[in-house]
């Protein structure tokens, strides 16, 4: 067998890639990925009834070279375990061959991807003087979030809800680190009703009772949505002007819906291609629901061996 590298989350966080660069690779990668340049199926997922979350992704290119499969599993109880809530890999294989050139966990791709995607589409949809934000869900979405919106608009304050009071502590702690202010908000309303911007990340279950409402949310607001629509209520989602997901196709054919489908206006690729020209409107908030997103993965997985083997890190297996 053919020799390849593999690639540790905590590498991968050694690689000095910040919140700006995964936003512009993304970017690109939705762009070449709306002139077939990058091929991708839509994400597949398994939801056993008991909170956890299996899902996968596929996409491939020739420039680079490369065709990426990722398998992940979302553990509500690992924590408990002393493990992370989020496990899984990536494996990159040359498009031409097919020969595996790299095997990496999946952690810090799935975090900072996610992010990226949000980043992606602020850029298109937020007030570009946002100044603060409001988190529902405080884990590592919540912080990787933190990082690409604090390397894109001049923010000042967060507030932070969740049911877990360490993570809570913790979210607001690295934000006075990195010069904000950071409140522990009261209640859900509290925490999204007077923000400039909004990040949902909770648990992928859907036995939780949706809790949060759209009307709350102040005009000229932006909502990146990263958990599935869970903790919104539909019948208020109409409250926000602007509506896009991720990927129309791969909503389209996925038997639950993140958003109602009468309010979609669009997908990412509509937003970076210029087929659709947003524009921030101050009187009603605006909203990016995703699910994930193949090329999400693709892009970062393949920037992050790409800058490992520049830096020659990362463990050659079958020398």
């Amino acid at each position: 067998m053919a020799a390849f590298h593999y690639l540790s989350d905590d590498t991968l966080e050694q690689l000095g890639i910040d919140a700006v660069e995964i936003a512009d690779r993304i970017e690109q990668a939705v762009a070449e990925k709306a002139r077939d340049a990058i091929l991708t199926a839509p994400k597949s997922a398994v939801l056993p009834g008991d909170g956890r979350y299996m899902m996968s992704t596929l996409a491939t290119a020739d420039a680079p070279p490369f065709t990426a499969v990722k398998t992940v599993t979302v553990s509500p109880d690992n924590p408990g375990r002393d493990l992370p809530a989020i496990n899984g890999a990536i494996s990159l294989f040359d498009s031409q061959t097919g020969l595996l050139k790299c095997v990496m966990e999946a952690g810090w791709v799935t975090a900072v991807r996610t992010a990226g995607l949000s980043a992606v589409a602020a850029r298109k949809l937020a007030d570009p003087n946002a100044q603060s934000v409001g988190f529902i869900g405080c884990g590592v979405q919540a912080r990787s979030h933190l990082d690409a919106f604090r390397a894109l608009f001049p923010l000042k304050r967060i507030k932070a809800y969740g049911r877990g009071t360490a993570n809570v502590e913790r979210l607001c702690a690295y934000a006075r680190d990195a010069g904000l202010e950071a409140d522990v908000a009261e209640s859900p309303r509290d925490a999204i009703s007077d923000v400039d911007l909004i990040v949902t990340s909770v648990t992928l279950d859907y036995t939780i009772e949706p809790f949060l409402d759209a009307r709350w949310v102040k005009g000229g607001a932006f909502a990146a949505i990263t958990d599935l629509g869970i903790p919104w209520m539909d019948e208020t989602m109409s409250a926000f002007g602007q509506v896009f997901v991720d990927d129309t196709e791969q909503e389209a054919a996925s038997p639950k819906k993140v958003v109602p489908a009468d309010l979609v206006n669009g997908d990412l690729t509509d937003l970076v291609s210029g087929k659709i020209t947003p524009k921030h409107d101050s009187e009603r908030p605006a909203t990016f629901v995703f699910r994930g997103l193949a090329i999400g993965d693709f892009a970062i997985a393949a920037l992050g061996y790409e800058r490992a083997v520049e830096k020659g890190l990362g463990t050659v297996v079958g020398a």
